[in-house]
């Protein structure tokens, strides 16, 4: 069985889930763990991203399109967190990368601390609209988020890929 552990990265927070599925991975299989790379061939593909408009980057839309009849599962981070549903669109939107003849097993999102860039975008924002709520709901949630992917992320992460590797995907 040969495993890729595959993942782009733009703050670290995808990294850090990335390492922590290392960790749970048997390193006898391990076959690749890093950026995308067309010349990886793998029976199973653990691909990794970070939110990027609502969609995975395009480095690993570009990857996930070149896979065929391979089995894949996903793990990302976003900003926005909280919700198993907005989870579960942002995973629809990637899907749409996966071609039909490969197997999606599963998936995996939790919360991501964002630049704090995004902070100052917000204040500035609220303080053209101070009228507009969302913005507020914004500011607390990029607040939020700022101790995530946290320790209770990476051991539901963990325990996560524990089983899929257990139950022989």
């Amino acid at each position: 069985m040969k495993i890729a552990i595959v993942y782009d990265s733009n703050s670290g927070n995808t990294k850090m889930l990335a390492e922590a599925i290392k960790e749970e991975v048997n390193p006898d299989q391990l076959i690749y763990f890093g950026k995308p790379d067309e010349c990886i061939d793998a029976d199973l593909y653990i691909v990794g991203s970070w939110t990027q408009k609502g969609n995975c980057t395009p480095k690993i839309s570009k990857f996930l399109q070149g896979l065929k009849n391979k089995k894949i599962v996903y793990f990302g981070t976003a900003g926005y967190g909280g919700s198993v549903d907005y989870y579960k669109n942002l995973v629809e939107r990637v899907k749409v990368n996966i071609d039909d003849s490969n197997e999606f097993i599963d998936w995996y999102y939790c919360q991501g601390k964002m630049p704090i860039s995004v902070r100052s975008r917000y204040e500035k924002m609220i303080k053209e609209h101070p009228e507009d709520k969302k913005l507020e709901v914004s500011l607390e949630n990029f607040d939020a988020a700022l101790s995530h992917p946290d320790a209770d992320d990476l051991n539901s992460l963990k325990s996560w890929i524990k089983k899929i590797l257990e139950d022989g995907f």
